[in-house]
């Protein structure tokens, strides 16, 4: 049996807006497993980066539980939210967040140093992970040097630099060209195969979603359709 490592229960984040509150979510329950890559559809203010946030840590619920590896992160206070943050999540997003001043191996370095990774440790590191990502020879480039598909290739790198447990992704192939985004597709795929990594991706393209071991589809706040590819 898959061991799970991500598990959402009864989760409601809600707003006031005046007299009124608004939900984002309403209720949801929500599981991914080791090694899954799982999917997060749904038409555009259905809550989808909310769940995302809220696994991520990014943002506390209303009510309802979070476990993260065995953690119920709704339970941290800020610093320690912080804290496992660093260390158990990683984060890719739609318009890859790389330092543009930063060379390809210094901005996959940046988590390490906030980890407090001695400094030899997190070069060899973030080399191994650019070698892992196929971008050996791009280590000097800064992100204006590198396509749309290399910078997110850099970012994924990023994302794995302090072995975390999950990486949620949000719109991940959002900026990307179809040729881009499958390639991105494949070298998580592989990620997932080799490593057993767990991605949680948040997405509208079809791409991505094909290549999911499992799809959420969430309206109104709600789960409506849990499926497996």
């Amino acid at each position: 049996m898959s061991e799970t490592i991500v598990q959402t229960k009864s989760l409601i984040k809600k707003y006031r807006r005046g007299k009124i509150d608004i939900y984002a979510l309403n209720g949801v329950d929500f599981e991914a497993s080791r090694g899954e890559i799982v999917g997060v559809v749904g038409p555009s203010g259905s809550g989808k980066t909310t769940l995302l946030n809220l696994v991520g840590g990014l943002d506390k619920p209303t009510s309802g539980t979070v476990i993260v590896d065995g953690n119920d992160i709704t339970k941290l206070v800020r610093g320690e939210l912080a804290e496992f943050r660093l260390r158990k999540i990683g984060f890719v997003f739609q318009f890859y967040n790389l330092l543009p001043i930063y060379t390809a191996l210094e901005n996959v370095e940046v988590p390490m140093s906030f980890a407090h990774v001695p400094k030899e440790e997190r070069k060899a590191r973030a080399f191994e992970l650019l070698k892992l990502v196929g971008l050996a020879s791009r280590v000097d480039h800064k992100p204006d040097e590198l396509s749309g598909g290399e910078q997110q290739r850099v970012a994924i790198a990023r994302a794995l630099a302090n072995r975390p447990s999950i990486i949620l992704g949000d719109e991940p192939t959002g900026d990307l060209d179809s040729d881009s985004a499958k390639s991105l597709m494949n070298l998580i795929k592989q990620l997932q195969k080799k490593h057993d990594q767990t991605f949680i991706l948040v997405t509208h393209d079809p791409l991505v979603v094909q290549e999911c071991t499992k799809i959420y589809t969430i309206r109104d706040g709600r789960i409506h359709v849990r499926g497996n590819n």
